[in-house]
């Protein structure tokens, strides 16, 4: 059975000389490292000031020695470590042939963020979370080639924090990636939710996935209502994560009387200032 370890240094470490560039030699020393197959990598101590690049060559250039490793999660800090959208991550363009056997991928943080040319045939799961996903990343992701691709999850995000582009953004990169296996689609944590929601449900994924997941955003009884009109046109679809929303608590009920299991904890109230409804989604600090 794999064993999952965090590899991390708090600010003092970091103020003693630790960081980036030392992480993964003091990883590998580690006797237990050997097995862990799911690996996480914390805060390397100053993550708002300088990125984890060192982290990730460091990995590709010691590739047999990560050979073992089938799960990567590189950017598991809290708001107390360092803000999500202050998280500087890094180029994962060699990552792709120097872990062929990797399944899982989560990363936390999209400053600075580029994946390059992504193509891998074992990958099963990918996990994007930040405060705003940039267009370019969500195209690099769109031209992706992971036929065995089973669970993606992308936060959107706002523009404060890095996603510049729009709906129109979401429903091309939704009509032009290919992903012939996915089973869970998550478009996630935007302030335009109730406009990914129709987006989404148009989508040819539609017709494959069994898992919708549209949470941590301002979806309203609007996008509830497009949900309810929609879901059975497609009893493939078994599960739907709506938590942390703001529709209205009938909407929930009649959400929950649909013949899937729902998640649609985390009620909202919006705020009114000067005469303004004011929504946020969930990761905005």
């Amino acid at each position: 059975m794999g064993k999952t370890k965090t590899y991390q240094y708090d600010y003092e470490q970091y103020e003693d000389g630790k960081g980036p560039a030392t992480l993964v030699e003091d990883l590998l020393k580690d006797p237990e490292f050997p097995q862990v197959t799911d690996l996480i990598i914390g805060s390397w101590g100053n993550a708002w000031e300088e990125d984890c690049q060192t982290i990730l060559d460091g990995i590709v250039d010691n590739k047999e020695k990560f050979s073992h490793v089938e799960k990567l999660f590189l950017g598991d800090m809290d708001y107390e470590e360092c803000e999500v959208s202050w998280i500087m991550q890094g180029d994962y363009g060699k990552l792709w042939t120097a872990m062929p056997q990797l399944k899982e991928l989560t990363i936390k943080g999209s400053m600075d963020l580029r994946l390059g040319d992504v193509r891998h045939e074992n990958l099963e799961s990918l996990t994007i979370i930040c405060g705003g996903l940039p267009v370019s990343v969500i195209e690099e992701i769109q031209k992706a080639k992971l036929p065995n691709l089973k669970k993606l999850v992308l936060y959107i995000g706002i523009d404060n924090y890095g996603f510049d582009g729009n709906g129109e953004t979401i429903r091309t990169f939704l009509e032009k990636s290919d992903f012939p296996s996915l089973e869970y689609l998550g478009i996630e944590d935007s302030e335009i939710q109730d406009e990914l929601t129709e987006i989404v449900l148009k989508s040819k994924y539609m017709g494959q996935i069994h898992t919708l997941d549209l949470a941590n955003g301002t979806l309203t009884d609007k996008g509830g209502a497009m949900l309810l009109e929609t879901l059975p046109s497609y009893p493939n679809i078994k599960t739907l994560d709506v938590h942390y929303h703001y529709m209205s608590e009938e909407m929930v009920e009649n959400l929950e009387a649909l013949p899937v299991e729902i998640d649609a904890s985390e009620f909202n109230e919006p705020d009114e200032y000067d005469g303004e409804i004011w929504m946020n989604a969930m990761l905005t600090e």
